[in-house]
């Protein structure tokens, strides 16, 4: 694979780079890619889990390493499961776990190349990061921290809330250099901790980051686009991380999302409710999925202009078959997205028929994590979860 066609896989469907003209350089320096993506653990794990492990295949695919970083010390902070460190811990190793290496199953890719490392281990091995985070907390002010707050679901006028969450965004950007990750990955409603630490990477002094030649760099910062909540968009502004964090599917909104343990009735239920207003592409989440999860090689666009990619070899040749009666038509398939949408825009494509469409290929995709979680084990793991939130 050539520098180009690498950072072509790696930009296909991200909303923002920072930077690409850094990124191009990190991949034709020779410097060793190393990607991380951090997690809270909290949940049942729905499809959002699946759009982000496609983009970690991508890197996998271009030969970087790449870590799962089970977040049980930020989660214990942002009140996730009771806030008991001890109940995150085990269900970080029992479900979350499993239930990444099921979904990774799921798009085709090898669980075992998954590099899980566990937060507060992994700080216990390694005592020089709470130094690391020192000295990115110097380079930043308390109202920039309490800005950055919107990263964990929370608002950040919030004055009442307890110190131990302003901990959080800086110990998030630490965590990179720790890592010694040089490509940090998240979705969009994360950007403001990425640019604390890319602000803070040239100042860090333990743990710093370099490339191959020994030079200071920053960490790449990629973010891609998130998948829309099924109860429809939600009315408010904002900037585009703080939008994008209203209106994503979340397992704390309930009916927003699919689980990856649904069966296919709850599937194909939760997908004829969903919110899909006929001739409506803007805000449509059945529009997004498809896009996103069906037409995944499409690359979406971005405020730093990252520009449509050639079919890669994951989807080549991804045909979406509309079942309709004759009556109405017959049968309709698509190739690409762009037709499909246009088709939706102009009202020749019914909502009803994209959502049976969807449903199915859900359904079928998600089939290997419906049998990973067959065996008795990991199925402790879920019955447990599900007891500890509920559902």
């Amino acid at each position: 694979m050539t520098n180009e066609e690498k950072y072509k896989l790696i930009i296909r469907n991200l909303e923002e780079v920072l930077t690409e003209n850094e990124l191009k350089s990190l991949i034709e320096s020779g410097t060793p890619l190393k990607h991380y993506i951090g997690f809270e653990i909290s949940g049942k794990l729905h499809l959002g889990y699946l759009f982000t492990l496609l983009k970690v295949k991508d890197l996998q695919d271009v030969g970087a390493e790449t870590v799962i970083w089970m977040a049980d010390l930020h989660s214990a902070i942002n009140d996730k499961l009771d806030g008991n460190i001890e109940t995150i811990k085990r269900m970080a190793n029992e479900y979350f776990r499993e239930a990444m290496k099921a979904l990774f199953l799921c798009i085709g890719g090898d669980p075992e190349k998954l590099i899980f490392k566990l937060t507060s281990e992994t700080y216990a091995q390694n005592p020089s990061f709470w130094q690391t985070m020192l000295e990115a907390a110097k380079t930043t002010t308390v109202a920039r921290t309490k800005r950055s707050i919107t990263i964990m679901g929370r608002e950040a006028s919030d004055d009442s809330m307890p110190t131990d969450k302003l901990f959080y965004p800086i110990m998030q950007a630490a965590d990179i250099f720790l890592l010694q990750a040089n490509i940090a990955h998240a979705g969009i409603d994360q950007r403001k901790v990425h640019v604390i630490a890319r602000d803070a990477a040239l100042q860090i002094r333990t743990n710093p980051l370099k490339d191959a030649k020994g030079n200071r760099i920053k960490p790449v910062a990629i973010h891609h686009p998130i998948l829309l909540s099924l109860s429809g968009p939600v009315d408010g502004g904002g900037e585009a991380d703080e939008v994008a964090m209203k209106n994503k599917m979340s397992k704390s909104k309930p009916g927003s999302g699919i689980t990856i343990h649904n069966s296919p009735e709850e599937i194909k239920q939760k997908i004829n409710e969903a919110y899909a207003p006929e001739g409506q592409v803007e805000g449509n989440p059945i529009l997004n999925w498809t896009k996103y999860l069906i037409f995944y090689d499409r690359s979406g666009s971005s405020s730093t202009k990252v520009e449509p990619q050639p079919r890669s070899n994951l989807n080549t040749g991804v045909i979406l078959t509309i079942k309709r009666d004759e009556k109405w038509g017959g049968d309709l398939s698509y190739s690409n997205y762009e037709e499909l949408e246009k088709d939706y825009a102009d009202k020749n494509l019914h909502p009803q028929d994209l959502k049976s469409a969807v449903a199915e290929w859900l359904i079928k995709k998600l089939e290997p994590a419906r049998k990973y979680f067959e065996d008795p084990e990991r199925k402790k793991g879920l019955e447990e979860i599900e007891k500890l939130t509920n559902h």
